[in-house]
């Protein structure tokens, strides 16, 4: 039987930045997590910041205080339970959140993210803004040779998109239009180019976004913030499509204005993906609804990032897409930090345009 502990692995204590409550963020000394049989403790390396984190620190969105946040996360095992088979000791590994129950049938089918019994690393569960974590050893997902622990840090999200181009069956040779130029729509811009998208365009209100989308393939970029978008927004469709719309629209952005514009882009019979999820209400008028019935779209959503065999499809090529460069997040990333400095990227996310892109920590 393998120890539980390894013998190069011994320390007392651990960083982690731990939440009190709005706006209580305290780095300090803590105890570091005891294994289960089935689990593995890593090494952080680099974990981000998400944007679902965001009202969790500065509102009142947590589950529970006091708790360790962080689901975006890479590092190295160091300790492995031992009941652990898949995973030894020195692996460089991602961190899959998502624990489901694997038992009801939803999970038996497959749709983990829909379990409705499952707990979640960094908000159910004590995350990754810590200098260890621990999680099950079947959501430590290798990192193939080449693939750096920064990108490593980059598969949930990464996955996230390949997730919902797969879930609305994505399909080359077509033009798609992406809403949103965060984190998620701009890994979404590169899946869909690695699919074979003909043409990509990019909408946001933000033209530095937009310039990082052209740098990343985007062939036409539009800017929904500028005081003109409405009345040329009918010139595009017709010059850049026809007239006809596109057949392919994702919303990246999860607000009102983004989910009434994917309907409104949308093709007569096209397919439309909500990655992104709002946060207020979204009201739809008479004509506003119609889009569903008179284009007879086919809207879907997409939730999390998983599929069969756990953790998914997904997982496996966000790590083939990285290790092949095909996809890239370096023009993603804002600053990497020290987790000690957790508390300042904190309140310069309260600052408006302070932070462009992903803050990575150094575990």
């Amino acid at each position: 039987m393998k120890p539980l502990r390894s013998l190069h692995w011994m320390v007392n204590k651990m960083k982690a930045a731990v939440l009190y409550g709005k706006r209580d963020l305290r780095v300090e000394e803590i105890d570091p997590p005891k294994l289960n049989s089935d689990e593995v403790l890593v090494k952080v390396e680099y974990t981000g910041i998400c944007g679902s984190d965001l009202p969790r620190v500065l509102g009142n969105a947590a589950h529970y205080y006091p708790i360790i946040l962080g689901h975006e996360f890479s590092g190295e095992v160091v300790e492995t339970g031992p009941g652990v088979k898949n995973v030894t000791v020195g692996d460089r590994v991602a961190g899959s959140p998502l624990i489901p129950c694997h038992q009801c049938p939803d999970c038996l089918r497959g749709n983990y993210a829909l379990c409705k019994h499952y707990s979640f690393i960094g908000s159910r569960l004590q995350g990754s803004w810590a200098e260890y974590v621990k999680l099950p050893a079947r959501n430590a997902v290798r990192l193939p040779d080449g693939v750096t622990y920064e990108q490593g840090a980059f598969f949930e999200p990464a996955t996230v998109a390949l997730h919902g181009l797969l879930v609305m069956g994505f399909s080359g040779g077509c033009d798609v239009a992406i809403i949103g130029m965060g984190t998620i729509g701009l890994l979404t811009l590169q899946c869909a180019k690695i699919l074979g998208a003909k043409r990509i365009f990019a909408f946001d209100l933000d033209q530095d976004k937009l310039a990082l989308a052209q740098q990343l393939g985007a062939d036409v970029c539009v800017n929904t913030g500028d005081d003109q978008f409405r009345e040329v927004l009918p010139q595009l469709i017709t010059e850049q499509t026809g007239g006809a719309g596109f057949e392919q629209v994702i919303d990246a952005a999860g607000v009102e204005f983004t989910e009434k514009l994917s309907l409104e882009l949308a093709a007569n019979k096209g397919n439309v993906m909500f990655i992104g999820t709002p946060s207020q209400n979204v009201t739809l008028t008479p004509h506003q609804f119609e889009h569903f019935n008179r284009k007879e779209l086919t809207v879907r959503g997409s939730w999390m990032s998983y599929s069969a065999p756990f953790p998914g499809r997904e997982w496996e090529l966000a790590g083939y897409y990285f290790q092949n460069g095909q996809l890239t997040c370096d023009l993603l990333l804002d600053r990497k930090i020290p987790l000690t400095q957790i508390e300042t990227a904190f309140h310069d996310f309260m600052i408006p345009g302070k932070v462009n892109g992903k803050v990575l920590m150094k575990g």
